[in-house]
């Protein structure tokens, strides 16, 4: 069985390649070919946090894994990431465990290429303002995966910690060659911007009608325990499109408060939601119809994602004699 571990995964993870290589498996969870049971979670009440399973088959990538990941959102500001996970990945033939490797750097860089998937089919074409709204492992690896589908020309960096924001901002514009600053507040960063990257924790919502320009797109990967991430305005005015219509609607924490506090509240209904990614890479449903609609792709992670990550990442190293084998008869 091959093992990797972080960094090992890190080297091989292709940021273009798995942006390209999402939209196949989307479109198998959109058409019913994958098979994704629903996420299962075990809470822990006293840090806020859980541990899911994530189990799934994706047959054009070949790959049956199952991740085991926990997020724990008090880890935000400490060494440690507030997700961490492992991915096992089995032989869709014969169910003999083949890999085992760090599911951290993936969940990291699937959930940002998603974004600049949903990104690449729903933006303007010439969206160059990007906000990111948090400080944290997602937020950079947002910055760098939208800047490859939009010509990115500045980004704004807002959190609840404006220290961290100008860290980030300063190294992001060392590390994509475009200006980055740390702006003041949320509604600073929004204003007049193009793209959205919200990747937080809060429990009101960062992400608000009143300070959107016409025409953004936002990507919201947040987990917000007891609140959430968007407001109703913008969700109830927004052309909504999600990974999957019964990941998204599922009870919290497996789906999204984005969406089922205003369906709750009798602000939207399910049949709100315009698109999953897959039916708008298959073209079975139309995306942006005007300059200056606004869209909203709510993300809360599907398995069909990660194992499209970990099939490059394991054809990599294997291709490169990278990670170690071990037996484990």
């Amino acid at each position: 069985m091959l093992v990797l571990g972080r960094s090992q995964v890190e080297a091989l993870l292709d940021m273009d390649a798995l942006i390209d290589g999402l939209g196949p498996a989307m479109v198998d969870l959109s058409e019913g070919r994958a098979s994704v049971p629903d996420r299962v979670a075990a809470v822990v009440p006293g840090q806020d946090g859980f541990l899911a399973a994530m189990p799934g088959y994706v047959p054009s990538v070949g790959v049956l894994m199952s991740k085991l990941v926990s997020l724990f959102p008090h880890n935000a500001g400490t060494p440690l990431p507030t997700h961490q996970a492992l991915i096992a990945v089995f032989d869709p033939e014969t169910g003999e465990p083949t890999a085992l490797l760090d599911g951290t750097a993936i969940t990291a860089a699937r959930t940002a290429a998603g974004s600049a998937l949903s990104a690449r089919l729903l933006a303007r074409e010439d969206a160059e303002v990007l906000a990111v709204l948090g400080t944290g492992v997602q937020a950079r690896t947002h910055a760098h995966a939208m800047c490859r589908v939009r010509p990115v020309r500045q980004i704004r960096v807002a959190g609840r910690d404006t220290v961290r924001a100008g860290v980030l901002a300063e190294e992001l514009s060392g590390e994509l060659g475009v200006e980055a600053v740390a702006a003041p507040h949320y509604a600073d960063a929004l204003d007049g911007a193009d793209l959205v990257a919200a990747a937080t924790h809060t429990v009101d919502p960062v992400v608000r009608r009143a300070w959107l320009t016409p025409g953004v797109h936002i990507a919201s990967v947040g987990f917000n325990q007891g609140g959430r991430e968007v407001d109703d305005a913008t969700v109830a005015e927004a052309l909504v499109c999600v990974e999957s219509r019964r990941a998204v609607l599922a009870p919290f924490p497996a789906g999204s408060n984005d969406l089922l506090f205003p369906i709750r509240d009798g602000v939207i209904t399910a049949d709100h939601i315009h698109a999953e990614l897959g039916e708008l890479v298959n073209g079975s449903r139309p995306g942006r119809t005007s300059a200056d609609q606004i869209t909203l792709y709510k993300s809360v992670g599907v398995a069909v994602q990660d194992a499209a990550a970990t099939a490059l990442v394991v054809n990599a190293a294997r291709a490169r004699s990278v990670g170690h084998e071990i037996g484990m008869r």
